[in-house]
């Protein structure tokens, strides 16, 4: 088992990552806890949950159940209300432990629940995407989605421990395991260029989900960004850096509708799109955005961005958590394997939308 630690001043937990976690979820829940309350979705429940409540029959403690409607869609104040609706009829205390069994929707409504409950209760994070276990299940960040942005309401708030299963990458459809292969591409693009060539090289053998290059890929994306979240756990500066690809991958998902494309695949269409504005604005080599493409598209994610018009993209990404003061930041590559967070610079913006528009239509 490979074991990444997590320190950030509103906690320290363990990632841990094996085949067969799931069979081992009761040595998560502290010897404290007065009731188990998994939180997840039908098909994940109907994969997974059984496994997981036996595992966790094995604490003693009694076990609720919370199902909620799956996917981007739902991620909403009314399916929160129900995980809020399942702690209360059941009676729930601040001793409770929620456990969150499935990918990142429900990885951050279930610690978003946690975070607000009773003012604050226990949890763990069980990520059954690829996506999920390298990105969202780490470092505490939890929201809801609003029409009018993704994750703008929400909390930092902190799991006691994030249990990564590798053995539940084998039911993942091909699309999720490519969108969960865009964030992990994503720490090499911002802090890690041997990392990101050793992708280069192993793309194949990612997609296909072999089980050394799957493992080694999750742990060094875990391990890089506990490095950056214990550094700045509530995204003051550095951690900022996390978000490359996301503003342009955001608009996408608003501008076409929550749940069309998955958040992984924004995001690597809006990390081409991110290269391109790096290399108009911060000197990035032709050749680098060229690898980045490549990149994006072999592992099977979009590398050509919706015709939102390019008005509709500059209002989309305005409503952003990185906007200050009203004006547009982005997180920009001087090189592969390091990053900028810098103002937008407009002109270039607009020229790259009005590039990437025309080869959409094209």
């Amino acid at each position: 088992m490979n074991t990444v630690q997590v320190e950030t001043p509103g906690g320290s937990y363990p990632i841990h990552i094996a085949a067969g976690r799931l069979d081992r979820l009761a040595q998560s829940i502290p010897a404290d806890a007065t009731a188990v309350a998994v939180v997840s979705n039908p098909a994940i429940a109907a994969l997974y949950g059984a496994r997981a409540e036996a595992a966790l029959a094995g604490t003693g403690k009694r076990i609720v159940r919370i199902t909620l409607p799956e996917g981007e869609a739902h991620k909403d104040w009314q399916t929160l209300n129900l995980i809020f609706d399942g702690l209360l009829q059941n009676r729930l205390d601040r001793k409770a432990v929620l456990v969150a069994l499935g990918g990142g929707v429900i990885g951050d409504m279930c610690g978003f629940a946690a975070a607000t409950y009773m003012r604050g209760i226990r949890f763990v994070q069980v990520p059954t995407t690829l996506l999920a276990q390298v990105d969202s299940s780490v470092g505490g960040k939890t929201a809801i989605n609003h029409p009018l942005g993704k994750n703008m309401i929400g909390a930092f708030y902190q799991p006691i421990a994030v249990e990564i299963d590798t053995d539940v990458l084998a039911t993942l459809p091909p699309r999720e395991v490519s969108a969960g292969l865009a964030e992990v591409i994503k720490y090499g693009l911002i802090m890690d260029a041997p990392f990101f060539e050793w992708c280069e090289r192993h793309a194949a053998d990612l997609r296909a989900l072999e089980p050394q290059s799957v493992a080694y890929a999750i742990r060094r994306s875990c391990e890089l960004k506990a490095r950056v979240v214990s550094q700045d756990e509530r995204e003051s500066g550095l951690r900022a850096i996390l978000n490359f690809g996301h503003t342009f991958g955001h608009a996408i998902e608003a501008g076409l509708g929550y749940g069309q494309w998955l958040h992984g695949e924004a995001v690597g269409c809006g990390m081409v799109l991110a290269a391109e504005l790096s290399a108009a604005s911060q000197g990035l080599p032709a050749v680098a955005v060229q690898r980045v493409r490549a990149l994006v598209q072999a592992i099977g994610c979009p590398v050509v961005a919706p015709d939102l018009g390019v008005e509709r993209w500059i209002e989309l990404m305005q409503v952003d958590k990185k906007t200050e003061g009203g004006r547009l930041r982005f997180v920009l590559l001087p090189e592969i394997g390091r990053a900028s967070f810098v103002p937008a610079p407009m002109d270039a913006l607009r020229q790259v939308l009005d590039r990437t528009v025309a080869v959409g239509q094209a």
